[in-house]
């Protein structure tokens, strides 16, 4: 089986919070777009706009597992992406990241409620220098594929906070990507996934399934990976995905390995 890669940019429209853990009252967010919010936007934009897909959102989440694979979209300003944000996250931080305060109110007592004051940590869509910020990464479309993806590309919306119209992106450009890996890397696209090869010393750039035959040796921190999901217009968020357990993103590997992209852009060890 053979697939098709392309290099994606997304123009990030509104600030993006992608969920990742709560310290307090602030709710952080990822430095990256995972695999799992970029399903769940594909899925939702097909099957609202596409009324031979009769708004089947567990069918059409299954044909973009099945049909294409995606690497996690990493933020950038022209064309330097920044895939390492574990690197010097002080730097990223200044220059993506900012929060937004919010509390609910008590009516009753004209009061805020008691103990609701949090915070939401964003990607904004500027920097704090006044650049625009793309996200890139890649998806991989099998033979045969009928879904039209590219399409729904062109206004995306993923991630917390939608309904106050967070998490809006556009498609920037998308050009073939041939076997090119964020300029680092080959991408294998004849097996039945895509899959990329990592040197020693290379960074994992998806979570990567810490079990099964042939796993590789990994230098890293091991986290639940767990989600919620919409398999229905009317029930939204009601169903939470099996936990798995993985590499974080940034995670080294100690040899270099093979890995391929399954679904929700998850990375297994091959072999």
């Amino acid at each position: 089986m053979s697939w098709t890669a392309y290099r994606i940019f997304l123009r990030l429209l509104t600030p993006v919070h992608i969920g990742a853990a709560k310290l307090g009252n602030l709710q952080t967010t990822r430095p990256y777009i995972h695999g799992k919010a970029l399903w769940g936007g594909l899925t939702a934009r097909l099957a609202r706009d596409n009324p031979a897909l009769n708004g089947d959102y567990a069918g059409v989440g299954r044909r973009v597992n099945e049909e294409l694979a995606f690497s996690y979209f990493y933020p950038a300003t022209g064309d330097e992406v920044d895939l390492w944000p574990w690197d010097d996250f002080d730097r990223y931080a200044w220059h993506y990241l900012g929060s937004y305060a919010s509390t609910a109110l008590n009516y009753s007592q004209f009061s805020a409620e008691e103990g609701s004051l949090h915070e939401t940590e964003f990607i904004a869509p500027a920097t704090r220098d006044g650049r625009p910020v793309f996200f890139v990464g890649y998806v991989c479309e099998r033979e045969g594929c009928s879904l039209p993806w590219q399409a729904a590309l062109t206004r995306l919306q993923l991630g917390g906070e939608r309904t106050y119209g967070w998490g809006r992106l556009a498609l920037s450009a998308i050009t073939p990507a041939t076997a090119d890996f964020f300029g680092r890397w080959e991408l294998d696209l004849h097996g039945d996934r895509p899959g990329v090869r990592l040197d020693a010393g290379g960074h994992l750039l998806a979570h990567t399934l810490a079990d099964g035959a042939g796993a590789a040796r990994v230098r890293g921190r091991l986290a639940p990976l767990v989600g919620r999901e919409t398999t229905d217009a009317a029930a939204h968020g009601r169903n939470l995905s099996r936990a798995l357990i993985c590499w974080e993103p940034g995670s080294v590997v100690e040899a270099g390995a093979a890995f391929a992209i399954g679904p929700n852009g998850i990375w297994r060890a091959a072999g």
